[in-house]
Formats: structure tokens, C-alpha cells, sequence
């Protein structure tokens, strides 16, 4: 029978490194698709209980993904927290190798922890890896289009001409995005679409980065996900003291994904305007007000994926 064991993989963006095992054998195998058979062929020697890897800004993805469609559990963590874990261990020095070891560790821990499956990525379907790439992809020219609208209110006449000629060459790009990003979820995920649009605010764009950046929508408690998507609020008290509460960490192209629709719903939704309204009178600031705003949307929503009914107003006025 083969030796259970925890993986850890240190990733970079041309290889990464693998510690098979807490103390077992390692090894750096190159980031792409030769690296990944090498990878797959040393692991069918082992029973793997969990991978852990670090969250590097997406060269992580690929590998994650395959390791995922060859049937094993996957955990993609924080790297704050993984570096915190190691240190907690005693691993002061950092180094590919060391890492990969650390993480190990950590997947040992995260593998005896009673809530285990919160830890575990869910494997996006090819569907929604192509629309969390066109989210992507969107949001990245909407960045170039607002670094280049700043640049034109404060370039020099000589350079306008070639500022508005970027401006509309990314107009046009986003335009196309935005297009296939429609049809892709008119053609995959209409049904899923359509409940979520059923609450006012939610408009096609967040429509589309939910479903391709939220997999997790639906299937996690109402905590879970604020926490997941970071619009829980945190507690910071020691002994006698009780620190003010706060929320970060979490999915940041969520949170931007919710604030704009949030806002809309304080307009024009009779349930997140009363909630927001009711905060307000209470004394909290406006900020912290649509925060808890954005919270108690997405709870609603993680509610009506969950339990599959659309929108209702008595119902969640309740």
C-alpha cells in the first residue's frame, strides 16, 4: 500500500519546488507542462492526503489545476500565512527548498483540522476558468484605461492626441471583453445568471465575476464566505481589551467586484437601502456602513444560489 504523505510546492514563475512528504525527498521541477508529468508520475508512487502551495499571483494556477483534474486535494493558502506558519515552526532562514518544506507542514496541520474542507480549492470547470480570464482580462484594460484617462487630464497638448489614441484603442478592447464575457454566460451559466440578476445593483459585469471568480458561491455558510471574500468583520480583543473589529485579507477583485453594485442597491433595493439607512441612524460611519452593506449582500446571495430561489423582498426583510 502506498505511504500516506503532505505535499508542499513552492512555486515560482519559471519552476517550483516540491517537498514530498514532512522530512520526505523534494525536488525542482520546471513551471509548465513537462514539469507537471514529472511531478504527477513521482506522486502515483505515494497516497497523497493534501498539496499545499502558496498563492503567487497565479503561477500557481496551472499546476493547481492539474493536480486537482489527476484527483488530488489541493489547498492554496496566503503567503503571509504560510510565512507566519514557518516562522511558528522555527524556519527563520527562506529559501525555495525550505519553503517547500514548511508547507509541508502546514499541510499536515491543515489535513488533521476538523473544518478541513474549508481549506480545500474547489476545481473551477473549463467554463469558469474562461470567464474568470476574461474578468481578468477586463479589469487589467480597465486599469490601462484610467491610469490613461489621468495621464490626458494632466498631459501636455503635444501628447493628447496619442493619449485619446490609447483611450480608445482600450475602449474598444473592453467593448470585445465585455461582449464575450455576455455571451460566454448566456451560453454556460444562464440559468445561475438570471438568479443573481434577480437582486437589484447586480448588473451583468458583477453577474460575470461572481460566477468566474466565486466558484465557492452557494456551497460555504454565510460567515465562510464573508470571510472568503473578506467583508467579515474580525475580532482583535486580548484579556480585558477589545480592539475595534476590522475586515481584510479575502479576494480583493470580489470586494472591488461589490462596491460599485453595493452602492446601487442603497439606492434602488428596499432591503440593502432600509439595512443601510438603519446602520447610518444607529451612528456608524458611512464607510462601515457599506461594508456591512456589501457583507449582507453577498450573504443573500450565497443564500439564493444555495437554496436556488430568486430574489424576494419579505423574505429578506425577514
Amino acid at each position: 500500500m502506498p505511504n500516506p504523505i503532505h505535499v508542499g510546492i513552492d512555486v515560482a514563475k519559471d519552476s517550483f519546488e516540491a517537498a514530498l512528504g514532512v522530512g520526505g525527498e523534494g525536488g525542482s521541477f520546471a513551471n509548465d507542462d513537462s514539469g507537471f508529468d514529472t511531478l504527477l508520475s513521482q506522486l502515483k508512487a505515494y497516497e497523497v492526503r493534501l498539496v499545499v502551495m502558496e498563492a503567487t499571483g497565479g503561477y500557481e494556477a496551472q499546476l493547481a489545476c492539474v493536480l486537482q483534474s489527476a484527483g488530488y486535494a489541493v489547498a492554496v493558502v496566503n503567503p503571509r500565512q504560510a510565512r507566519d506558519f514557518a516562522k511558528s515552526m522555527g524556519y527563520l532562514a527562506k529559501t525555495d527548498r525550505i519553503d517547500a518544506r514548511a508547507l509541508a507542514e502546514f499541510a499536515r496541520v491543515i489535513d488533521s483540522h476538523p473544518q478541513r474542507e474549508r481549506f480545500v480549492e474547489l476545481l473551477p470547470d473549463p467554463e469558469r476558468q474562461h470567464l474568470a480570464a476574461l474578468v481578468t482580462r477586463r479589469r487589467q484594460l480597465v486599469d490601462m484605461r484610467t491610469a490613461e484617462r489621468n495621464r490626458l487630464s494632466l498631459g501636455q497638448r503635444a501628447a493628447r492626441k496619442s493619449i485619446e489614441t490609447v483611450i480608445r484603442t482600450l475602449q474598444r478592447e473592453i467593448d470585445d471583453i465585455e461582449g464575450q464575457m455576455l455571451r460566454h454566460v448566456n451560453e454556460h451559466h444562464a440559468n445561475l445568471a438570471a438568479l443573481l440578476s434577480s437582486a437589484k445593483g447586480i448588473g451583468e459585469g458583477t453577474v460575470a465575476s461572481l460566477i468566474g471568480e466565486l466558484p465557492e458561491l452557494g456551497r460555504l455558510s454565510n460567515r465562510q464566505i464573508g470571510k472568503l471574500v473578506g467583508v467579515a468583520p474580525i475580532n482583535r480583543d486580548s484579556g480585558n481589551y477589545r480592539g475595534k473589529r476590522t475586515t481584510f485579507g479575502g479576494r480583493a477583485s470580489l470586494r472591488s467586484a461589490l462596491y460599485m453594485p453595493t452602492w446601487a442597491a442603497i439606492r434602488h433595493n428596499c432591503v440593502i437601502r432600509a439595512f443601510y439607512q438603519r446602520l447610518v441612524a444607529a451612528g456608524k460611519p458611512k464607510k462601515v456602513a457599506l461594508v456591512a452593506c456589501m457583507r449582507k449582500l453577498l450573504v443573500i446571495l450565497n443564500a439564493m444560489v444555495r437554496t436556488g430561489k430568486h430574489w424576494d423582498d419579505s423574505l429578506h426583510h425577514a
